[in-house]
């Protein structure tokens, strides 16, 4: 999976199109990620205690990797993900700046 926890990626499809986050989950299996503050929906949360009340909270959902583009930390735009390989070890590097991605 070419995006890792951590990334700061752009939406470029769905409700969200345009807004930039960063990914604090990953979902290799699902080719997925979770977005922060991005791909919100409403769930409904029970009263646990009596006396207590319900509530409505926002949580953020899976979003798939195709729907988004990793921005660049070096040339600062979205881009597409390449490997390279060098002395055994595999490292990702930006498609138009060519700068190596941590």
């Amino acid at each position: 999976m070419k995006i890792k926890k951590g990334d700061t990626v752009l939406i470029i499809k769905g409700k969200d199109r345009g807004r930039t986050g960063k990914v604090i989950k990953a979902l290799p299996r699902e080719n997925r990620i979770v977005v922060e503050g991005l791909n919100l929906v409403k769930k409904h949360i029970k009263p646990r205690r009596q006396g207590e009340k319900g509530k409505i909270v926002e949580i953020p959902r899976p979003i798939s990797i195709s729907n988004v583009k990793l921005i660049c930390p070096n040339c600062n735009k979205p881009t597409r993900v390449g490997y390279k390989i060098e002395k055994k070890e595999k490292y990702r590097y930006c498609k138009k700046c060519q700068g190596l991605i941590k």
